[in-house]
């Protein structure tokens, strides 16, 4: 049996991002010869269940997000010195500024996702993102394998550390239950646009909120408005317009399915991150996908969306 640690998510049941949906999958979907530990933020679960998927749950008393993230990392990986797992998992790079010293304690197989170039994020001050590149050097660095989730990410690595790395993309046809898959022809009736993101001023939200409230098309748009000042200040300013309906997080994949495919297009505001998850997705439903030109974006959907250059009023 071969222990795993994860280390740098919220944790599981998914309630957060990308990478939380890709750990549900991979502890759902575990081989019987692979046995999973997920490091979970105990302020995100109210009932903190000792297993989940069949893999071990342990909670540490700080914010996976924000500041506290790095502190998180670095008690996940003084953690993983006590149970010793045979291969760590490391999602993202915060706390990669502990791998040199704890490489001096641990024999672990230690495999970091990079995740999207966080040191570019507009949302950091120029310190921490000096921080999180110095991190990102250590994880590339320190790491027996380096995974990234996206072509541009890869050949970032590849010019910027020299560092042979391996790209795997997420999938999407989980997204598609072969409960419903008879009904995935189903006519959009409510001719809707769909929008579903973290509420990041990177995700230009508030781009697409804009311009669907100088209109009278339907847009519905889910996310995490609660979660932060800007959330909640972009929900009090568009909540009221009768054409926009902003939804609470969802995670359930039928009650998602149902959403995606009354859909008539798909907005993906994403300008950061490498490949994201919600955007693989949707693009099993065949609809029409506008999304913020990037080269994340062109290459995940293989230049195959309409991609905003502009003002998204000039498309609706």
């Amino acid at each position: 049996m071969k222990k795993v640690a994860i280390v740098g998510t919220v944790g599981i049941p998914a309630c957060y991002g990308g990478f939380e949906s890709l750990v549900e999958n991979l502890t759902l979907y575990s081989s019987d010869n692979i046995e999973y530990t997920v490091f979970c933020s105990a302020n995100s679960y109210s009932e903190q269940k000792k297993y989940h998927n069949n893999a071990r749950l342990l909670y540490l008393p700080f914010k996976a997000n924000g500041m506290q993230s790095v502190i998180y990392d670095i008690f996940s990986l003084i953690k993983c010195l006590m149970i010793k797992p045979d291969v760590i998992l490391i999602l993202g790079v915060c706390g990669c500024i502990f791998l040199p010293i704890f490489r001096l304690f641990s024999n672990s197989k230690i495999i970091t996702n990079i995740d999207g170039l966080e040191w570019r994020r507009d949302k950091w001050s120029r310190g921490i993102r000096w921080f999180l590149k110095v991190s990102e050097h250590f994880a590339v660095r320190f790491s027996d394998i380096v995974v990234t989730d996206n072509k541009a990410i890869g050949d970032y690595v590849d010019s910027e550390y020299n560092v042979r790395n391996i790209t795997i993309a997420y999938g999407g046809d989980h997204a598609i239950r072969k409960s419903n898959i008879d009904y995935i022809n189903t006519p959009s009736d409510d001719g809707y646009a769909l929008g579903l993101c973290r509420i990041e001023p990177e995700n230009n939200v508030e781009m697409i909120l804009e311009a669907f409230s100088l209109t009278s098309n339907q847009l519905k748009f889910v996310g995490n408005w609660k979660s932060s000042s800007y959330g909640i200040s972009l929900r009090n300013k568009y909540q009221h317009y009768r054409n926009i309906e902003l939804l609470d997080p969802i995670y359930d994949l039928d009650e998602l399915y149902k959403l995606r495919i009354g859909s008539s297009l798909y907005l993906h505001g994403h300008s950061a991150g490498g490949t994201n998850p919600s955007l693989v997705e949707m693009m099993h439903f065949g609809k029409p996908i506008f999304a913020f030109d990037c080269l994340f974006n062109r290459y995940s959907t293989n230049n195959g969306a309409h991609f905003l250059k502009m003002r998204l009023t000039f498309y609706i």
